[in-house]
Formats: structure tokens, sequence, C-alpha cells
């Protein structure tokens, strides 16, 4: 029998689904209900007289997941489109959270599924604990899904798992705080499996080959710094406008004699330097006048064909041999790990539609994608433009990761984006000389292009966009890019 100072096992922890601050949901006239948030109003449609009485509930949080009534559940796919849904960890309605889950993919639904008393888990290599304001957050780049600790037992469990341990053997803990939160960090791949004869989880591949190329800070840097796979606000939002002034736009010039260069500007500018001085952002293309096929052939073929393959040795004769396609722009280590994929809207002489170029053969290939994508695609780029249409093509440079952090250790992704700096301007230049109109694209959405093409974000993904086509004529000077 039990002692009197025993204490009953906790009740099973539940998923609830709860309205983000700020975020009201009302019965409208039509009788459906909508939601307010940021001076907006959402209708979502009619749901049953159950679901309805049900809506104040949404503020605390209402039961989510397979046991619960189907048009609840739907309201909830609805409501998390919008992005105005979190979910709380609890063992009780009113009880305080374990964790509360922030989605940072439109499409993301906690899933809590079975897990045996005899699986091994281990933390991800690529997750970690930060303060954010007054919380403590869990996160990982590979998670759609970040954490929020309510709860000191769940930072705890945490801890225990920098080595791989069975859920029985967490179960001894005296304030475990539940299966149910292993089965969601596991679902997240923020906790994982590791394999028969793994290497103690140090450099697990964590069930993807492919991540095992990958640095943490390379990886982190990917997700966050483009759109696709978080919920943080991003682009030209001037968040710091209030707690610093913009620094001038020419330094201060440092103390001390200083050697006058004007006095060698005898000779013209030469050709070279007088393409540089006109190259200029276009935002704006002409929807009469259509970039042709044929430019696009020459833009890429100048810019990026392959015009030499061979195998070399590195640098060190004692490294291994190298394959190297080289084109017309510098790349680290001879990668050339960058990849065109052109989104077309308009271009005469070339269908409407996503196509990868290969640099190899000089050609298009047509890759079947969903018509919605492709739209959306090239409205983001008109939105990050600040552009009064879409561009006639669009140009995304993916990166095949590996090809460089196959060699480089710890400025690997780095040294990617500097080859898009250097793709860029090469394009850019073409564009001048050829008399088109380019725009570089501040930030894509890395998640979009991966359902395009299917491929995993981690192992060819975007990391820049171009926008080229042919620029409505004025008279007018370019004062900024």
């Amino acid at each position: 029998m039990p002692s009197e100072t025993s204490q009953p096992p906790a009740p099973p922890a539940r998923l609830f689904a709860r309205l983000n601050p700020g975020v009201t949901l009302e019965r409208n006239a039509a009788g459906g209900l909508s939601a307010c948030f940021d001076g907006r109003t959402v209708a979502f449609g009619k749901f049953g007289a159950d679901v309805t009485a049900r809506a104040a509930d949404f503020a605390t949080g209402v039961t989510f997941g397979e046991d619960s009534d189907g048009e609840l559940n739907e309201l909830v796919r609805r409501l998390a489109l919008y992005g105005l849904l979190e979910y709380r960890l609890a063992r009780a309605p009113s009880g305080p959270d374990l964790i509360v889950i922030e989605p940072q993919m439109r499409d993301y639904a906690p899933q809590m599924a079975e897990i045996d008393e005899d699986r091994a888990l281990a933390l991800s290599r690529f997750a970690y604990i930060r303060r954010r304001g007054a919380d403590m957050v869990l996160e990982s780049p590979r998670a759609c899904a970040l954490f929020r600790l309510c709860d000191p037992s769940v930072t705890a469990m945490i801890a225990h798992l920098s080595e791989a341990r069975t859920v029985k053997e967490l179960r001894v803990s005296a304030d475990f705080p539940g299966v149910e939160l292993l089965s969601l960090l596991l679902d997240s791949e923020i906790l994982f499996t590791p394999g028969p004869g793994a290497d103690k989880a140090l450099r697990a591949a964590e069930g993807d080959d492919d991540l095992v190329l990958w640095d943490f800070h390379d990886l982190l840097f990917h997700s966050r710094s483009t759109n696709g796979r978080h919920g943080n606000p991003s682009g030209g939002i001037y968040a710091h406008a209030h707690l610093a002034a913009l620094p001038p736009a020419v330094r201060p010039s440092w103390p001390g004699p200083a050697i006058d260069l004007t006095t060698f500007d005898t000779a013209p500018p030469s050709a070279f330097a007088t393409l540089l001085r006109r190259r200029c952002s276009t935002r704006a293309f002409d929807e009469r006048r259509p970039i042709t096929l044929a430019e696009v052939a020459q833009l890429l073929g100048g810019a990026a064909r392959i015009i030499s393959r061979e195998r070399a040795p590195d640098e060190d004769q004692d490294e291994p041999e190298l394959e190297v396609a080289a084109r017309p722009y510098p790349s680290g280590g001879a990668s050339y790990e960058l990849e065109l994929y052109l989104a077309v809207d308009r271009c005469e002489g070339l269908a409407r539609g996503f196509y990868h170029y290969d640099a190899s053969r000089h050609a298009l290939v047509l890759i079947e994608t969903n018509e919605h994508w492709l739209t959306a695609m090239l409205e983001d780029a008109q939105f990050a433009m600040g552009a009064p249409g879409v561009p006639q093509v669009l140009i995304t440079m993916a990166a095949r990761f590996g090809r460089v952090s196959w060699k480089y250790s710890g400025f690997a992704y780095a040294l990617v984006l500097k080859h898009v700096g250097v793709l860029m301007q090469t394009l850019y230049l073409m564009a001048t000389e050829m008399e088109i109109g380019a725009c570089a694209v501040g930030v894509g959405d890395i998640e979009l292009f991966a359902k395009m093409t299917g491929l995993a974000f981690h192992v060819e993904g975007s990391v820049g966009q171009i926008a080229i086509g042919r620029g409505v004529q004025s008279n007018s000077t370019p004062i900024a890019d």
C-alpha cells in the first residue's frame, strides 16, 4: 500500500489552442465568427452552435487534438493559417502552463504521437535555449515552432538530454514533466533518436545525412536571416529608429594629412568604369514590352554558364581531388555551389512557369510546380522591392550547401553569401550592358522555394534573388538603389 506521504501520479498533460495576445474572436452580423487583430477583421464563416458558443474559450484555450470536435478543429486550422494561435501544454484547462508553443510556419500543428518506454532520445545539436524579453525559449532552425518554457521541470529535463536517455530513465525524476512534452519535442525535431552505433550524438546525422555537413551557427543563420521558417519581424521596419540615430551616409574623415587622388584623374573613365557607374536598380517593368528569351539566354550565358570543367587537386597536394566547373564569376575554393532558378511571369518566347538553368548545357528545364506558389513567389518579390508590379523574370540563387561545407568549417555559410554578392553584381553588370532592368531582392521565402522544388531547405536552398525585365523608360536620374 502506498504511504500516506506519497503523491498521486500527475494527470497527463493536454494541448489547448488559444488566441495570440491582442486577438479576439467574435460573432459577426452574418452569424459567423470573425477574428479581430491589429485593426483588421477576418471572417471565418459559420459554425455550429456548440462551436460558436465556445468562441470565448479561445482566450484561455480549447482542447486541441484527435479527440476534440471536428468542427472545432477546423476553426483551429483556419485561425492557425492566419498565425493567430498559440498552443499551451497543461494538465488542466485552468492549470499552469508547462510550455507554450508558438508556430513559426503557418501550416504547423503540434502532434503528440505514442513513444515507447525504451525509446532513446537526445537533444538535437541545433537546439538552443535563450532569453527573449522575460521569457526563456527553446528553439531550433529545424523546428517549425518555438517553445516558451514556463515550468522549471521542463528546463531540467532538457539538460538531462545532452546524452541519449530512454523515456523510462527520464520518468524516475521526481519532477518529470510528462511524456507528452517529449512527444511534442520529438515531432519538432528538437529531440531525435540516435541510430544504432551512433557517435554519442556529438555530430549525428539526426535521421538526415545532409545535416552532418552543417555547423550549428550556419544553419541557424540560414533559417533566421530569410523568410519562411520563423515568425520574427523582418524587413525595413525601422525597429531601432527610436533607440539610436542613423549613422551618417559618409564617414567623418580621419584626422591627419590626406593625399589628393583627383590629381591622377588624367584619363577618361574606361568602358568598364563607365558601365559600373551606369548600374542601378530597376523596380518598374514595362508590361507592353517584356524581356525576350534571347535576352535571358544572353544574360545567363554571360554571367553564369559553365566555361570549363575539370578535375584538379586541391591547393594542398595531400588533399582530395576536386571536381571544378568554373563560371564567369569567382568562387572560394572553386566551389561554384550556386544554381539559378527562374520564376517567369512575362517573357517573349518563354511560357510562364518555373525553370532551372542548366549551366552545363546552357538550357532551361521546366519544373512542374503549383501555380499558386509561382504567383506567391513573384508577388513576394514585388512586395520586397516596393514595385508597382511583379517582375517579368525573378531569378533565385540556390546553394548546394554541401559543395562548400564539405571542405570549409566555421565560415561555410558566410562564404556562400559572398558568392551570392559577386554573382549578383555580375548579373547586374550584364543587365546594364544589355540595357535591361535588374533589381536585387533583399529577402526570399526559403520554405516556399523548398515546396516548389521538393528540395529540403538545408540541402539546396534559396540564398538570393534578383528581378530582371524590360525597365519602364524614364528620363529621371535614379537617386537610390
